[in-house]
C-alpha cells in the first residue's frame, strides 16, 4: 500500500466515491487529493483532500476535508495514512496549522487534533462550518492541529503494512469494535455527543 497524489484521470472515481460516502465535494479539484493504492492489484483504497482558503485580508488557511476509505478497506489504517500524507503536504507548503470540520472528532484527536471554539476559527472557516452543518454534517465541529504535533498511532501503521480488502460489511461485534478503535472511539465509553457550539 502507498499514498500518492491523485491523477486527473481519477476524477470520476473520486467524485463517485465522494458522492457514495456523502462527503464534501465543494470546489472539487482532483489535484488537491491524495489516493491510497494497493501496489499489487492497483486497487484504490482511500482518498483525502487539502483545501486552501485564500481570504482577502488574512493569511491562507489549510483545511483537511473529504477523507474517505472504500468499504472493503476500512479498519486497516488507510484513513490514517491519508491524513499523514495530507499533513506532510501542508508542512511542505509551510502551513503551521491545519484545520478540519468533522462530525467524528475522536478519530482526528488520536493524531493530535484538538477541538476549537467556533469563535476562534478564521472567519472563512466559520462560514464553511455553517454551510457544512446545513448541507452534509450537522454535528460537525472545528478542530485544529499544529503540523509539527502530528502523531501516527503505532497500531494504525502496523495495520496498514498488511492491509487487504475484505468482502462485504463488518459482520461481527469484533469487527465493529475494531472500526470504532480505528476512529479513536472507545466503544464502552463513547457517548457520541459533542458540543457543536450551537445554543
Amino acid at each position: 500500500m502507498y499514498v500518492r497524489d491523485a491523477k486527473n484521470r481519477e476524477e470520476v472515481w473520486l467524485l463517485d466515491n465522494i458522492e457514495a460516502m456523502g462527503l464534501d465535494e465543494t470546489a472539487f479539484r482532483s489535484r488537491d487529493y491524495v489516493v491510497v493504492v494497493d501496489e499489487t492489484s492497483g486497487e484504490k483504497a482511500g482518498f483525502g483532500r487539502i483545501r486552501i482558503h485564500k481570504p482577502d485580508d488574512a493569511p491562507e488557511i489549510c483545511e483537511l476535508t473529504s477523507i474517505g476509505v472504500v468499504e472493503s478497506w476500512r479498519g486497516q489504517g488507510v484513513g490514517a495514512h491519508v491524513i499523514e500524507r495530507l499533513i506532510d503536504k501542508a508542512s511542505d507548503d509551510d502551513f503551521e496549522e491545519v484545520y478540519a470540520l468533522v462530525g467524528v472528532p475522536d478519530y482526528l484527536a488520536q493524531f493530535g487534533f484538538e477541538p476549537l471554539d467556533v469563535g476562534d476559527l478564521p472567519s472563512k472557516l466559520r462560514d464553511r462550518l455553517d454551510s457544512k452543518r446545513d448541507d452534509i454534517e450537522p454535528d460537525a465541529i472545528p478542530m485544529v492541529l499544529a503540523v509539527d504535533s502530528f502523531e501516527m498511532p503505532d497500531r494504525l501503521r502496523e495495520r496498514f503494512k498488511d492491509a487487504r480488502p475484505h468482502e462485504g460489511e463488518p459482520s461481527s461485534d469484533e469487527d465493529a469494535e475494531e472500526m470504532a478503535e480505528e476512529f479513536g472511539i472507545d466503544p464502552d465509553d463513547a457517548t457520541y455527543k459533542y458540543d457543536t457550539g450551537r445554543h
